[in-house]
């Protein structure tokens, strides 16, 4: 009986050190710009932190994004006017696709 204590004992130990080691990514946020020649840059902005990612040909991508909800911000050149994305939510280790933002003239 002792003998299953120790070892159940010895197991919990095992999987409370796997676990506290494991580093947790954040989540993704990304999406995809239309028309791609009108973006400039994008920014996801919670609290006091603040992202920034390319649009690369429309898309764009911002990685180990901390849980939370984050207001997202596409620049945009001229004629065209920034978009703004409220509200979104990211979970830990989860992406978050916003799918298609349209600029408007």
């Amino acid at each position: 009986m002792k003998k299953i204590k120790v070892s159940m004992l010895a197991l919990a130990a095992v999987a409370f050190v796997a676990f506290s080691f494991k580093s947790f990514d954040g989540g993704t946020i990304a999406g995809k710009v239309t028309p791609a020649e009108g973006a400039t840059e994008a920014w996801a902005i919670t609290g006091t932190d603040t992202l920034t990612a390319a649009v690369t040909d429309g898309a764009f991508t911002f990685a180990n994004a901390k849980a939370g909800a984050y207001t997202v911000i596409i620049g945009a050149k001229a004629p065209f006017k920034p978009a703004t994305v409220t509200d979104v939510k990211v979970e830990e280790g989860k992406p978050t696709d916003l799918g298609e933002i349209k600029l408007e003239h």
